[in-house]
């Protein structure tokens, strides 16, 4: 069985997660993908604590933000505090997001989103963006977090950007989780 592509589907719904808390159409309720995901990590070779921070990152992206949060603040690791972060960006406590990303220190994941997002940026005209997400080839969580900040009061368009470049986080972050 290959876990990351059956893993991967789950972050395959027709939007994006939104920046803030959601809900949003078209996301599967806890039950659901929990009886589908259970199985899949199980059967794994992750260790326990790889697995529930898959679970509660795919929980998180289907807008489960206060089960994902139970999950990942049990967890007292730097993948631990990166899910974390996230859950507390979208909620939106942006400060609280802050603190999370910084007991997180440099992460791998941070080399590698540059990777995933750049094309985001490319395709969106955002040439200041990436100036401001990526310094020295390397992800600023923190600059993602202002840019969330702010979103509210950008265009529509920005905030799909936005958006997008989010669901390369989660992507990038999974892929790492799964390593």
């Amino acid at each position: 069985m290959s876990t990351s592509p059956d893993l991967e589907k789950f972050l395959a719904t027709a939007e994006p997660a939104d920046l803030g808390p959601g809900p949003r159409q078209g996301v599967q309720s806890q039950a659901a993908l929990e009886k589908q995901l259970t199985p899949l990590l199980r059967g794994s070779r992750l260790s326990a604590e790889r697995q529930e921070l898959i679970q509660a990152l795919i929980l998180l992206w289907h807008d489960h933000l206060d089960a994902a949060h139970t999950v990942a603040q049990s967890v007292e690791n730097s993948d631990g505090a990166f899910v974390h972060g996230i859950m507390h960006r979208r909620e939106p406590d942006f400060g609280n997001a802050s603190y999370w990303f910084r007991r997180v220190g440099r992460h791998p994941a941070f080399e590698k989103i540059p990777n995933q997002v750049a094309p985001v940026l490319d395709s969106a005209g955002e040439p200041d963006l990436a100036v401001r997400l990526i310094r020295n080839g390397a992800w600023d969580p923190f600059a993602f977090i202002e840019a969330c900040e702010r979103a509210s009061h950008q265009s529509e368009a920005h905030q799909r950007v936005l958006r997008e470049i989010q669901k390369a986080e989660f992507r990038t972050l999974l892929h790492s989780l799964l390593t």
